[in-house]
Protein backbone atom coordinates (compact mmCIF):
# COMPACT_ATOMS: atom_id res chain seq x y z
CA UNK A 1 0.00 0.00 0.00
CA UNK A 2 1.96 3.44 -1.06
CA UNK A 3 1.06 6.32 1.05
CA UNK A 4 1.48 10.05 0.12
CA UNK A 5 3.55 11.90 2.20
CA UNK A 6 3.25 15.66 2.72
CA UNK A 7 5.68 17.88 4.74
CA UNK A 8 7.28 20.71 4.66
CA UNK A 9 10.03 18.73 6.65
CA UNK A 10 12.21 16.39 4.87
CA UNK A 11 15.95 15.88 4.25
CA UNK A 12 18.78 17.28 3.11
CA UNK A 13 17.66 19.81 5.55
CA UNK A 14 19.15 19.00 8.70
CA UNK A 15 16.51 18.79 11.74
CA UNK A 16 15.11 16.62 14.40
CA UNK A 17 11.48 16.78 12.39
CA UNK A 18 13.11 16.34 9.19
CA UNK A 19 15.28 13.07 10.18
CA UNK A 20 11.74 11.67 11.89
CA UNK A 21 9.82 12.32 9.08
CA UNK A 22 12.52 10.18 7.03
CA UNK A 23 12.05 7.39 9.60
CA UNK A 24 8.50 7.48 8.93
CA UNK A 25 8.79 6.24 5.48
CA UNK A 26 11.29 3.65 6.37
CA UNK A 27 8.37 2.51 8.96
CA UNK A 28 5.85 2.34 6.12
CA UNK A 29 8.68 0.16 4.36
CA UNK A 30 9.45 2.87 2.10
CA UNK A 31 6.24 2.36 0.02
CA UNK A 32 5.94 6.33 -0.28
CA UNK A 33 5.82 8.95 -2.67
CA UNK A 34 6.84 12.57 -0.84
CA UNK A 35 5.51 15.65 -1.33
CA UNK A 36 7.99 18.32 0.11
CA UNK A 37 9.30 22.04 -0.96
CA UNK A 38 12.35 22.89 -2.50
CA UNK A 39 16.08 23.50 -0.90
CA UNK A 40 18.45 26.24 -1.69
CA UNK A 41 20.65 23.58 -2.29
CA UNK A 42 19.48 22.32 -5.60
CA UNK A 43 22.33 20.06 -6.26
CA UNK A 44 22.72 18.24 -2.76
CA UNK A 45 18.99 17.84 -3.25
CA UNK A 46 18.99 15.97 -6.44
CA UNK A 47 21.54 14.00 -4.96
CA UNK A 48 19.59 13.20 -2.16
CA UNK A 49 16.21 12.20 -3.51
CA UNK A 50 18.52 10.11 -6.99
CA UNK A 51 19.86 8.29 -3.55
CA UNK A 52 15.69 6.89 -2.15
CA UNK A 53 14.44 4.51 -2.81
CA UNK A 54 10.91 6.31 -3.69
CA UNK A 55 9.91 9.49 -5.60
CA UNK A 56 9.82 13.02 -4.02
CA UNK A 57 8.48 15.74 -5.64
CA UNK A 58 9.16 19.17 -4.77
CA UNK A 59 7.39 22.62 -5.19
CA UNK A 60 8.48 25.78 -3.75
CA UNK A 61 7.55 26.93 0.00
CA UNK A 62 6.56 26.40 2.00
CA UNK A 63 3.76 24.28 1.41
CA UNK A 64 0.49 25.43 2.42
CA UNK A 65 -3.18 24.01 2.10
CA UNK A 66 -3.71 26.11 -1.00
CA UNK A 67 -5.59 25.38 -4.00
CA UNK A 68 -2.39 24.42 -5.74
CA UNK A 69 -1.20 22.50 -3.50
CA UNK A 70 -4.32 20.60 -2.88
CA UNK A 71 -4.21 19.78 -6.64
CA UNK A 72 -0.52 18.89 -6.97
CA UNK A 73 -1.33 16.42 -3.47
CA UNK A 74 -4.21 14.46 -5.50
CA UNK A 75 -2.51 14.34 -8.51
CA UNK A 76 -0.02 12.77 -6.62
CA UNK A 77 -2.30 10.47 -5.32
CA UNK A 78 -3.70 9.26 -8.19
CA UNK A 79 -0.78 9.06 -10.31
CA UNK A 80 0.81 6.08 -7.48
CA UNK A 81 -2.13 4.76 -6.28
CA UNK A 82 -1.88 5.87 -3.19
CA UNK A 83 -4.40 4.62 -0.35
CA UNK A 84 -3.26 6.75 2.51
CA UNK A 85 -1.85 10.11 3.22
CA UNK A 86 0.73 11.21 6.33
CA UNK A 87 0.81 15.12 6.81
CA UNK A 88 4.58 15.60 8.23
CA UNK A 89 3.18 18.40 10.34
CA UNK A 90 -0.61 18.55 11.34
CA UNK A 91 -1.04 22.12 11.24
CA UNK A 92 -1.75 24.01 8.85
CA UNK A 93 -1.51 21.09 5.84
CA UNK A 94 -4.31 18.80 7.76
CA UNK A 95 -6.25 21.79 6.52
CA UNK A 96 -6.36 19.32 3.14
CA UNK A 97 -7.53 16.04 4.97
CA UNK A 98 -11.15 16.32 3.75
CA UNK A 99 -10.12 17.40 0.06
CA UNK A 100 -7.79 14.31 -0.25
CA UNK A 101 -10.30 12.32 1.12
CA UNK A 102 -12.99 12.98 -1.35
CA UNK A 103 -9.76 12.39 -3.96
CA UNK A 104 -9.62 8.56 -2.96
CA UNK A 105 -7.41 8.37 0.42
CA UNK A 106 -8.72 5.67 2.95
CA UNK A 107 -6.86 6.75 5.90
CA UNK A 108 -5.31 9.79 7.02
CA UNK A 109 -2.88 10.58 9.49
CA UNK A 110 -1.49 13.90 10.88
CA UNK A 111 1.61 14.04 13.11
CA UNK A 112 2.50 16.81 15.52
CA UNK A 113 5.71 17.69 16.90
CA UNK A 114 4.66 20.88 19.32
CA UNK A 115 3.93 23.96 17.56
CA UNK A 116 0.15 22.87 17.52
CA UNK A 117 -0.08 23.60 20.60
CA UNK A 118 -0.24 27.23 20.35
CA UNK A 119 -2.52 26.54 17.71
CA UNK A 120 -4.46 24.90 20.46
CA UNK A 121 -4.77 28.48 22.31
CA UNK A 122 -5.17 30.81 20.03
CA UNK A 123 -8.53 32.03 18.65
CA UNK A 124 -8.76 31.03 15.13
CA UNK A 125 -6.20 28.79 15.03
CA UNK A 126 -7.82 26.81 17.74
CA UNK A 127 -10.31 26.42 15.40
CA UNK A 128 -8.63 25.16 12.49
CA UNK A 129 -6.75 22.79 14.73
CA UNK A 130 -10.47 21.49 15.53
CA UNK A 131 -10.86 20.88 12.22
CA UNK A 132 -8.04 19.26 11.34
CA UNK A 133 -8.69 16.74 14.44
CA UNK A 134 -12.06 16.21 12.89
CA UNK A 135 -10.78 15.67 9.18
CA UNK A 136 -8.24 13.24 10.24
CA UNK A 137 -8.74 9.38 11.44
CA UNK A 138 -5.42 9.51 13.47
CA UNK A 139 -3.25 12.76 15.03
CA UNK A 140 -0.17 11.37 16.20
CA UNK A 141 1.65 13.12 19.19
CA UNK A 142 5.27 13.53 20.84
CA UNK A 143 4.49 13.57 24.33
CA UNK A 144 1.44 13.85 27.07
CA UNK A 145 2.07 17.22 27.32
CA UNK A 146 1.53 18.11 23.92
CA UNK A 147 -1.66 15.77 23.73
CA UNK A 148 -3.01 17.18 26.71
CA UNK A 149 -2.64 20.81 24.94
CA UNK A 150 -4.18 19.33 21.92
CA UNK A 151 -6.94 17.61 23.26
CA UNK A 152 -8.13 20.95 24.72
CA UNK A 153 -8.96 22.06 21.29
CA UNK A 154 -10.39 19.10 19.85
CA UNK A 155 -14.36 17.84 20.02
CA UNK A 156 -14.66 15.36 22.78
CA UNK A 157 -15.50 12.40 20.19
CA UNK A 158 -12.25 13.25 17.99
CA UNK A 159 -9.83 13.02 21.28
CA UNK A 160 -9.76 9.19 20.63
CA UNK A 161 -8.16 9.97 17.94
CA UNK A 162 -4.78 10.88 19.16
CA UNK A 163 -1.76 8.04 19.15
CA UNK A 164 1.62 8.79 20.66
CA UNK A 165 3.67 8.89 18.01
CA UNK A 166 7.58 10.66 19.47
CA UNK A 167 10.15 10.95 17.36
CA UNK A 168 12.11 7.54 17.14
CA UNK A 169 15.50 6.62 18.29
CA UNK A 170 17.35 3.52 16.87
CA UNK A 171 18.72 1.96 20.12
CA UNK A 172 21.50 0.14 17.88
CA UNK A 173 22.69 3.26 16.76
CA UNK A 174 22.73 5.24 19.78
CA UNK A 175 25.03 3.18 22.40
CA UNK A 176 26.68 3.92 25.34
CA UNK A 177 30.55 3.69 25.36
CA UNK A 178 32.97 1.81 27.39
CA UNK A 179 35.52 4.47 27.64
CA UNK A 180 34.48 7.13 30.40
CA UNK A 181 34.76 10.94 29.14
CA UNK A 182 36.45 13.62 30.44
CA UNK A 183 34.18 16.07 32.50
CA UNK A 184 32.49 17.12 29.55
CA UNK A 185 28.76 19.12 29.06
CA UNK A 186 27.79 19.09 25.67
CA UNK A 187 24.52 20.65 24.30
CA UNK A 188 23.05 20.21 21.12
CA UNK A 189 20.24 22.50 19.73
CA UNK A 190 19.30 25.46 17.48
CA UNK A 191 20.64 28.99 18.84
CA UNK A 192 17.32 30.51 19.62
CA UNK A 193 15.93 32.00 23.47
CA UNK A 194 13.81 29.28 23.86
CA UNK A 195 16.59 26.36 24.18
CA UNK A 196 18.30 28.32 27.05
CA UNK A 197 21.65 28.10 26.56
CA UNK A 198 22.60 31.71 27.79
CA UNK A 199 21.48 29.93 31.23
CA UNK A 200 23.98 27.83 30.82
CA UNK A 201 26.79 30.51 29.94
CA UNK A 202 25.30 32.21 33.14
CA UNK A 203 26.03 29.23 35.43
CA UNK A 204 29.25 27.99 33.56
CA UNK A 205 32.26 29.97 36.17
CA UNK A 206 29.99 28.03 39.15
CA UNK A 207 30.46 24.80 36.75
CA UNK A 208 34.01 25.32 36.72
CA UNK A 209 34.98 26.70 39.93
CA UNK A 210 33.57 23.10 41.28
CA UNK A 211 34.98 21.19 38.79
CA UNK A 212 38.22 22.58 37.41
CA UNK A 213 39.27 21.14 33.91
CA UNK A 214 35.98 20.85 33.40
CA UNK A 215 34.72 21.86 29.63
CA UNK A 216 31.70 23.01 27.25
CA UNK A 217 30.88 22.15 24.03
CA UNK A 218 27.87 23.97 22.32
CA UNK A 219 26.38 22.29 18.92
CA UNK A 220 24.20 23.87 16.47
CA UNK A 221 23.58 27.58 15.19
CA UNK A 222 20.53 29.82 14.92
CA UNK A 223 19.81 33.52 15.88
CA UNK A 224 21.74 33.73 18.60
CA UNK A 225 24.74 32.53 17.54
CA UNK A 226 26.67 36.03 17.57
CA UNK A 227 25.75 36.50 20.44
CA UNK A 228 26.11 32.95 21.97
CA UNK A 229 30.14 33.29 20.48
CA UNK A 230 30.83 36.46 22.02
CA UNK A 231 29.43 35.34 25.44
CA UNK A 232 31.21 32.02 25.05
CA UNK A 233 34.55 34.07 24.54
CA UNK A 234 35.19 35.51 27.88
CA UNK A 235 34.38 31.92 29.33
CA UNK A 236 37.17 28.84 30.32
CA UNK A 237 36.40 25.47 28.78
CA UNK A 238 33.95 27.08 26.00
CA UNK A 239 33.42 25.75 22.89
CA UNK A 240 31.01 26.41 19.94
CA UNK A 241 30.68 24.51 17.30
CA UNK A 242 28.81 24.30 13.98
CA UNK A 243 26.01 21.93 13.50
CA UNK A 244 26.45 18.02 13.04
CA UNK A 245 24.66 15.92 10.14
CA UNK A 246 22.18 13.06 12.48
CA UNK A 247 24.57 10.55 11.26
CA UNK A 248 27.41 11.89 13.68
CA UNK A 249 25.50 12.61 16.88
CA UNK A 250 26.13 8.87 18.11
CA UNK A 251 29.68 9.83 18.75
CA UNK A 252 28.80 13.12 19.78
CA UNK A 253 26.84 12.14 22.90
CA UNK A 254 29.24 9.67 23.55
CA UNK A 255 32.00 12.56 24.36
CA UNK A 256 29.39 13.81 27.10
CA UNK A 257 29.67 13.25 31.18
CA UNK A 258 26.45 14.69 31.19
CA UNK A 259 23.86 16.13 28.51
CA UNK A 260 22.39 19.51 29.30
CA UNK A 261 19.24 21.09 27.31
CA UNK A 262 17.76 23.95 29.73
CA UNK A 263 14.57 24.60 27.06
CA UNK A 264 12.26 27.40 28.67
CA UNK A 265 9.04 28.36 28.08
CA UNK A 266 8.03 31.92 26.52
CA UNK A 267 5.62 34.17 24.77
CA UNK A 268 3.26 33.20 27.94
CA UNK A 269 3.38 29.51 27.21
CA UNK A 270 2.51 29.94 23.70
CA UNK A 271 6.09 28.47 22.98
CA UNK A 272 7.20 25.49 25.21
CA UNK A 273 9.39 22.29 24.22
CA UNK A 274 7.31 19.31 22.61
CA UNK A 275 9.65 17.20 24.04
CA UNK A 276 13.27 16.85 22.90
CA UNK A 277 14.38 14.38 20.72
CA UNK A 278 18.33 14.95 21.47
CA UNK A 279 17.73 14.65 24.89
CA UNK A 280 16.38 11.13 24.35
CA UNK A 281 19.01 10.25 22.09
CA UNK A 282 21.59 11.09 24.34
CA UNK A 283 19.81 8.94 27.24
CA UNK A 284 19.53 6.16 24.86
CA UNK A 285 23.75 6.83 24.74
CA UNK A 286 23.97 6.49 28.65
CA UNK A 287 24.60 10.03 29.17
CA UNK A 288 22.47 11.52 32.37
CA UNK A 289 20.41 14.07 31.12
CA UNK A 290 19.59 17.86 32.75
CA UNK A 291 16.42 19.51 30.72
CA UNK A 292 14.70 21.98 31.39
CA UNK A 293 11.01 22.64 32.93
CA UNK A 294 9.32 22.83 29.56
CA UNK A 295 6.76 21.15 28.12
CA UNK A 296 7.11 17.96 27.55
CA UNK A 297 11.02 17.93 28.13
CA UNK A 298 10.60 16.87 31.71
CA UNK A 299 8.84 13.20 30.27
CA UNK A 300 12.45 12.28 29.01
CA UNK A 301 13.95 12.45 32.86
CA UNK A 302 13.13 10.94 35.72
CA UNK A 303 14.31 13.66 37.57
CA UNK A 304 17.35 12.34 40.51
CA UNK A 305 17.33 9.05 38.57
CA UNK A 306 18.52 9.16 35.01
CA UNK A 307 19.08 13.21 35.57
CA UNK A 308 17.45 16.16 36.73
CA UNK A 309 14.53 18.42 35.93
CA UNK A 310 15.25 22.12 36.64
CA UNK A 311 14.17 25.22 36.29
CA UNK A 312 16.30 26.95 33.68
CA UNK A 313 15.56 30.29 35.55
CA UNK A 314 16.99 28.85 38.74
CA UNK A 315 20.71 29.78 37.91
CA UNK A 316 21.73 27.58 41.69
CA UNK A 317 19.27 24.67 40.52
CA UNK A 318 20.94 24.58 37.01
CA UNK A 319 24.40 24.71 38.42
CA UNK A 320 23.93 22.26 40.88
CA UNK A 321 22.82 19.80 38.55
CA UNK A 322 25.50 20.13 35.92
CA UNK A 323 27.53 20.28 39.00
CA UNK A 324 26.05 16.73 40.74
CA UNK A 325 26.36 14.23 37.68
CA UNK A 326 30.11 15.85 36.77
CA UNK A 327 31.30 15.40 40.25
CA UNK A 328 29.51 11.71 40.32
CA UNK A 329 30.93 9.73 37.76
CA UNK A 330 29.71 6.21 39.54
CA UNK A 331 26.29 7.46 39.86
CA UNK A 332 25.98 9.41 36.87
CA UNK A 333 26.65 6.04 34.91
CA UNK A 334 24.17 4.53 36.71
CA UNK A 335 21.47 6.94 36.01
CA UNK A 336 22.95 6.87 32.01
CA UNK A 337 22.09 2.99 32.28
CA UNK A 338 18.38 3.91 33.75
CA UNK A 339 18.02 6.54 30.89
CA UNK A 340 18.90 3.90 28.19
CA UNK A 341 15.77 2.03 29.52
CA UNK A 342 13.66 5.09 30.49
CA UNK A 343 13.80 6.23 26.49
CA UNK A 344 13.93 2.60 24.68
CA UNK A 345 10.08 2.40 26.10
CA UNK A 346 9.31 6.39 25.23
CA UNK A 347 10.81 6.68 22.51
CA UNK A 348 12.57 3.15 20.86
CA UNK A 349 12.71 2.87 17.04
CA UNK A 350 10.36 -0.31 17.22
CA UNK A 351 7.68 0.90 19.71
CA UNK A 352 7.19 4.01 17.58
CA UNK A 353 7.17 2.20 14.37
CA UNK A 354 4.50 -0.81 15.74
CA UNK A 355 2.21 2.06 17.07
CA UNK A 356 2.75 3.89 13.60
CA UNK A 357 1.80 1.06 11.61
CA UNK A 358 -1.29 0.20 14.36
CA UNK A 359 -2.37 3.65 13.86
CA UNK A 360 -2.58 2.92 9.77
CA UNK A 361 -3.96 -0.48 9.98
CA UNK A 362 -6.74 0.30 12.52
CA UNK A 363 -8.17 2.65 10.25
CA UNK A 364 -9.18 -0.11 7.56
Amino acid sequence: MTTLVVTNDFPPRLGGIETYLRQVCSFLDDRVVVLTRTERDESATRTYDASLPFPVHRLPGPLLPTPAIARRAAELLHVYDAEQVVFGAAAPLGLLASGLRREGASRVLALSHGHEVWWSRVPGARGMLRRIGHDVDAFGVISDYTAARIASALAPEDRRKLVRLPPPVDLDVFSPTRNAPVATVLAASRFVPQKGLDRLLDVWPRVVSAVPDSRLIMVGDGPQAPRLRRRAAGLVGVELRPPVSHDLMPDLLRTASVFVSPVRTMLGGLYAEGLGLVACEAAACGVPVVVGDSGGAPETVLDQVTGSVVDPDDEAALADAVIHWLSSPLEARTAGAAGRRHVADLVGAEHVRAHLRSALEALV
